[in-house]
């Protein structure tokens, strides 16, 4: 889902690596910050959330839909992206699709790699 679509509006710091909420990870709101300014980048085509495969299981029908990972489209290198999103307390970042590419996602331009953000 878009950046937007997920994080405005989010005020549930276990919605996404709630393992490292109080472990050194920013609030929602800084992280949203951070995400924002990375897409706002000219050598970012697109940043999305993946959201974890069990969002719509009945425990968790009152709560913001669990995030599983973050989806950077850029032509920069993955050690650029990984600086990018330091201190962000993630897992690392690795170059594609950890579950295999949706059907639904969009294609990156030329030139550009899927990067994707994790947390344990």
């Amino acid at each position: 889902v878009s950046l937007d679509l997920y994080f405005e509006g989010n005020n549930q710091e276990g919605s996404i690596a709630p393992n490292q909420w109080g472990e050194g990870r920013p609030s929602v709101a800084e992280m949203y910050g951070r995400f924002k300014a990375i897409a706002d980048r000219p050598d970012v085509q697109v940043v999305l959330v993946g959201l974890h495969f069990d969002w719509n299981d009945d425990q968790f029908p009152e709560d913001w839909p669990p995030a599983e990972n973050i989806h950077i489209y850029s032509s920069a290198t993955e050690a650029e992206v990984g600086e990018w999103v330091d201190g962000l307390h993630c897992d690392g970042v690795g170059a594609g699709w950890p579950y295999g590419e949706p059907r639904n996602a969009p294609k990156p331009k030329e030139g550009f790699t899927v990067y994707t953000v994790f947390w344990d």
